[in-house]
Order: structure tokens, then C-alpha cells, then sequence
């Protein structure tokens, strides 16, 4: 079976017989053979090794037979390599050394070129060789989220600086984030051109917008990630947090699956945004530490509520926290493929009953 069969894509086109699943940041901190394997190398270093890169990015597979594999990489990596000078600090995240705040600091934002990322290309074409039928997920920060980081200089509460120059320079916020947008597409570009089967973009901070800045300021912008990837028949998964109010707006970008946090029940969801997407999640991160006959009961709830949409990939309400057990996250893989399909295909019946 090639990944073009599989069942998490099938998912992803609404066309699907069981419950696939896989996990934001499935490839990394919480597993003991990652640590492993970083010793003594920095994050931003390790995204630019291809047989580490491959290697990261297959131990989750290994270990829990998920239904794709995510590109181990950070959203940060396109803008290291057009030269923006900053680093991933340990309990801090990416910190940016000379924030961009005025029309004279676009200069540094130069277009990304393939030959800047080749050990992208490298790495994702020996993972397809290793993967065989499971597909291979490429992703990419969305343009409001970059942007964030670099206004802010680094994560923020408030993202005060961001809105701010949003709202009061609204020509140069458009330039930076078209800049922006066609970076992160070209960084996807290069992971579909080299065999990644789908993508998702992450629109981390979306969700400390209203409606309407989204709309006018934000959307554009995704929706332009999203149009240059239109002449490939790969799916697009777009996903951010706190967005239970976006989700139409999300899914208008471009999007043919919305990923959704755990805020908002699934079958909500879906209704809000209609027919024509699939959902991913949603399962609370912070009930990985509960009881497991407690967490195996909301493992089945996800289930249950994702069977209202026309396609639902399980998934977690964002990336799998350091502290996760492994081996939890490994029973709840059994879980979703022992007891997903029967769930999926009842789950309707039972809502028309009541």
C-alpha cells in the first residue's frame, strides 16, 4: 500500500473507513530515544542534520504505529536560513536577536530559495524511502505566528507589539506577512516536492485574535501559504489554538482539515465549519497523566463527537507535553485503531436516537 491508500489520507479527503491517528510533537521531547539522539546538539543544528532528522522523525512510528509521520523540524528553520540571526532557548522557545519592527528591518527578510534548505530535500527523501506506505507530514509556520515572534522578539502573552503594528501600520504589516507567506510556502513546497503527502500549517497565535482583525489582517495572508500550494494533489491541514471562533475563517483559508483544540467538542466543530473539511483532534493534553480507565473513556468521547464530521483524524488539542509517558500515548494508539472504526460507525446512529 502506498501512502496515496492509506487511511489518514483518506481521512484527510473524507473518505474514510476507520480512526487514524498521530500526535503534534510526536517526534521528540517526550521520548527517551530522542533525547538519545540530541545529546549535546541544539534544536535549530538538529533540523539541518538529515540522518538525524530521519531518525527523529521515525522513532515515534516505531514505537507507536501511528498513521503518518511528522517532519521533525521548528517553524523557526526558514528564518535561519535567509539569515535571520536567532536561537531556540531551552524553557524559553525561539528568541530573536534583533526584532523586525520598522519597514527598514524588511531588508533582512530575502526570499527562501530550495538551495538554502538542500537537507530539507535530503531528509525528507531518504524518510519516504524509509516510510513506505505511511505518509510523511510536512509543515510550516503560519504567517501571523512568524510574525509574532519576530515583532515580539520572542513568545509573548498578549502579543501586544504584533496587534499593535497590525492595527496602526496595516502597509507594513501587509509587506512583512507577505514575505512571510511566501516563505513558509516555499518551505513547504520543498517538503511536497521532495515526497511529503500532506501539510499543515500552524497558526499557533491565531487565537488571541477577534473575528474581525483575523479576518481582514490575517487570513489573506494564510490563504496565500495555501494558493501556492494549490497545482499539488496533497491535503492541507491548518491548525492553531484558542481558535473556536476562527474555525470558518480557518477553514476559508485554504484548508482541507481544520485542527481543533480541545475547547470545543468536534461535532461542534464540524458543524461550524460544514461538510466540505474534515477535523483533526482533540483530545486534551492534560488528561495524559489521568487514570487510564478516565482517559480511555475521553479517548472514546473524541471519537464519538469526530464521527459528526465527514472525516476526523485523532489527534491531541496540541503537541504531546515533555512529561508525557510514552507508553500512554502508545495504549492510546491500540485504542483508536481497536475500537475507533465500530465507534465512528455506531456514533451517528446513537445521535439520531437521542
Amino acid at each position: 500500500m502506498s501512502p496515496t491508500e492509506s487511511e489518514f489520507l483518506a481521512a484527510c479527503r473524507r473518505r474514510q473507513t476507520g480512526v487514524p491517528v498521530w500526535f503534534m510533537r510526536q517526534a521528540g521531547r517526550a521520548l527517551p530515544e530522542y533525547h538519545k539522539a540530541r545529546a549535546g546538539i541544539g534544536m535549530l543544528e538538529s533540523c539541518e542534520r538529515p540522518d538525524l532528522v530521519t531518525e527523529i522523525t521515525l522513532q515515534p512510528v516505531r514505537r507507536y504505529g501511528v498513521d503518518a509521520a511528522v517532519y521533525y523540524s521548528d517553524i523557526m528553520v526558514p528564518l535561519r536560513a535567509i539569515g535571520i540571526d536567532l536561537e531556540i532557548v531551552s524553557g524559553t522557545g525561539p528568541v530573536i536577536a534583533e526584532p523586525i519592527r520598522s519597514r527598514a528591518d524588511l531588508d533582512r527578510l530575502r526570499p527562501l530559495e530550495p538551495g538554502d534548505i538542500s537537507y530539507v530535500t535530503e531528509a525528507v527523501t531518504q524518510l519516504v524511502g524509509e516510510l513506505g506506505r505511511t505518509p510523511l507530514i510536512g509543515f510550516a509556520g503560519a504567517p501571523f505566528t512568524m510574525a509574532s515572534y519576530l515583532i515580539e522578539g520572542g513568545p509573548s502573552k498578549d502579543y501586544a507589539k504584533t496587534k499593535s503594528l497590525m492595527v496602526a501600520e496595516p502597509a507594513l504589516w501587509d509587506v512583512l506577512c507577505t514575505r512571510l507567506a511566501d516563505l513558509s510556502a516555499m518551505f513547504l513546497r520543498v517538503q511536497i516536492e521532495a515526497g511529503a503527502s500532506v501539510v499543515q500549517l500552524f497558526d499557533s497565535w491565531a487565537g488571541s485574535l477577534s473575528a474581525a482583525d483575523y479576518e481582514r489582517s490575517v487570513l489573506p495572508h494564510s490563504a496565500r501559504v495555501f494558493a501556492q500550494l494549490a497545482e499539488f494533489d496533497v491535503p492541507r491541514i491548518h491548525f492553531g489554538v484558542g481558535t473556536g471562533e476562527l474555525l470558518r475563517l480557518f477553514g476559508a483559508a485554504g484548508a482541507d482539515v481544520v485542527g481543533v483544540d480541545w475547547r470545543l467538542p468536534l461535532a461542534e466543530a464540524s458543524r461550524r465549519l460544514g461538510p466540505d473539511y474534515a477535523v483533526q483532534g482533540n483530545l486534551d493534553p492534560a488528561l495524559l497523566s489521568a487514570p487510564w480507565p478516565v482517559l480511555a473513556d475521553r479517548v472514546r468521547s473524541v471519537i464519538t463527537s469526530g464521527a459528526a464530521a465527514p472525516g476526523h483524524i485523532f489527534n491531541l488539542g496540541h503537541g504531546v507535553p515533555p512529561t508525557a509517558d510514552p507508553d500512554v500515548l502508545a495504549r492510546i494508539v491500540d485504542l483508536v485503531h481497536g475500537e475507533g472504526p465500530a465507534l465512528r460507525a455506531t456514533a451517528p446512529a446513537l445521535a439520531g436516537a437521542n
